[in-house]
């Protein structure tokens, strides 16, 4: 649809400026008016005009970010493309607006679903309440072409799990977790633990302190149980396990001192 409308506008535009040389060549003005000047100046003029005002709009509301606000939708080009994991660099508006709403360029660092890196960029609308949100180490799940990295789009398919699926698969590659975990996280009883202790040893892994919190579990019956537990988290995380935080935790019940933090990616 963007590629129809926008060669439709520059299909007028054209036009336009032929009917206009067409006109200026051809003595038009002179002959009708008997002035040499309206051969080249005068209402003729108005077309290219209005054309270029066309193109000028066409290219603007048709561009990605303005068309995924509007549908909610990513591009055709990206709608299919592979899930990767993008950490955030940097944000910054390009000037443009829709409704009073910022369009902004994301920069990326991006891990793809092979676990390639790269560096990319992505622009979309952004409502004003949800700026402060999109800051510098923010983990967001992308879109993204494996021929042409140099450009990606926040992926908007709602697809929770494969956006999961995408972050887990990083975590496994950094080494912060392990297929056990996964599987204790996705089929463990859900159940609130008080951090009882913090410690952190010094041991780093891709940036990400290790930390070993003792934990005070609630079972769902009331009654509860102490389990020690070790996690690589981001710096930014580390506060929401501070002593006497709650937090939410999984574990099997044929294993309890296998648990497993929840924490959210973007804490």
């Amino acid at each position: 649809m963007k590629k129809i409308v926008r060669t439709a506008a520059l299909v007028f535009l054209a036009g336009s400026v032929g009917y206009y040389l067409w006109y200026g060549l051809d003595g038009r003005g002179r002959t009708n008016y008997g002035i040499d000047a309206l051969s080249w100046v005068g209402p003729q003029m108005i077309w290219p005009i209005v054309a270029v005002s066309i193109v000028v709009v066409c290219f603007a509301v048709t561009g990605d970010s303005v068309l995924a606000a509007f549908t909610g939708r990513n591009g055709a080009a990206f709608r299919h493309g592979a899930v990767g994991i993008g950490t955030v660099r940097s944000v910054r508006q390009t000037g443009m607006t829709l409704n009073d709403q910022p369009e902004v360029r994301i920069d990326l660092g991006v891990e793809g679903a092979d676990g390639t890196m790269f560096e990319s960029h992505a622009r979309m609308i952004v409502p004003l309440t949800e700026l402060a949100l999109l800051r510098p180490g923010v983990v967001l799940p992308v879109r993204y072409l494996p021929d042409r990295t140099d450009k990606v789009e926040i992926d908007r398919s709602g697809d929770v799990s494969t956006a999961q699926d995408a972050l887990n698969r990083s975590l496994i590659r950094q080494g912060i977790t392990t297929p056990g975990k996964l599987d204790i996280a996705a089929r463990g009883i859900p159940a609130q633990a008080v951090v009882q202790s913090l410690s952190v040893p010094g041991e780093i892994r891709n940036g990400n302190p290790k930390v070993e919190l003792g934990l005070a579990v609630t079972r769902p019956d009331g009654t509860t149980f102490t389990t020690r537990v070790e996690k690589f988290l981001p710096p930014r995380s580390v506060g929401h396990v501070q002593v006497g935080r709650v937090v939410t935790v999984h574990y099997l019940p044929g294993n309890e001192q296998e648990v497993v933090i929840a924490l959210p990616a973007n804490v």
